[in-house]
């Protein structure tokens, strides 16, 4: 199973929540990050807190360059921070780079964005492009094409890429939530599932706002996480369930 976990915005809680239901899941399990900006400089080179909190719940092999592949000192928007390093980023080169046959060989993998759906890459491109383009490879895929022989064996339970979003709960989050339900639907992906993160301690009608989104929402509910003081993965994963496939 392969999913890419988007949020309504940068603070959603994306990595919180990918952290939680790769505890939940059982086998073979393995996270990705492969964009991310707000590194820190350390004698093995660059390092991202949300890519490191995702490796500690995954338990294949794999090295931190391989779950974060694209790494960016400033907490600033990615393709601000390419242009200060001379880096083109592109749709193609991004699914180039982050590809790894893991992602389709786990029992559970999936691949946690960078910001919202529309996160931009430069030249009227879009990290939600390289997810489109991630589908079509997967769809164009078979077992009897030579030419993708790290497809075969796992390409008949993950030949498609599903979304999981974080809805970030403060004012505001039901028209974000909706804008990027809209958008995905657009775009051709199917939704696995959304979850209700609170942001915002002090949220004012919160089950009002959580039945509002029970209503609108096209896609299945894997549950609300309360705001939690000291968040964790292992925390938020009881009160979320799996997407079912």
């Amino acid at each position: 199973m392969l999913y890419f976990v988007t949020g309504t915005d940068t603070d959603s809680g994306k990595t919180l929540i990918s952290t939680a239901l790769l505890v939940k899941a059982q086998g073979k399990k393995c996270g990705f990050k492969p964009i991310a900006s707000g590194c820190d400089v350390t004698k093995d080179g660059l390092r991202n807190s949300d890519a490191l909190m995702l490796m500690a719940q995954s338990n294949m092999a794999l090295t931190y360059q391989e779950v974060n592949p694209i790494s960016f000192e400033p907490a600033i928007a990615p393709h601000i921070a390419a242009k200060q390093v001379n880096l083109s980023l592109s749709a193609q080169n991004v699914l180039n780079i982050m590809f790894h046959p893991a992602m389709l060989h786990a029992d559970f993998a999936l691949i946690e964005g960078a910001g919202g759906w529309r996160l931009p890459l430069g030249n009227g491109e879009y990290l939600s492009d390289t997810v489109k383009l991630l589908q079509a490879k997967l769809l164009q895929s078979s077992p009897s094409n030579s030419e993708n022989t790290h497809l075969t064996q796992a390409v008949k339970k993950n030949a498609t890429i599903e979304v999981i979003l974080v809805v970030g709960m403060k004012l505001g989050c039901l028209n974000h939530a909706l804008l990027t339900q809209e958008a995905l639907l657009a775009d051709g992906l199917c939704i696995a599932g959304w979850v209700a993160n609170q942001v915002d301690a002090d949220m004012a009608f919160i089950d009002e706002n959580l039945d509002s989104l029970q209503q609108m929402m096209h896609a299945p509910f894997l549950g609300y996480v309360p705001y939690l003081p000291k968040p964790s993965a292992e925390n938020a994963a009881r009160y979320l369930q799996l997407p079912k496939r």
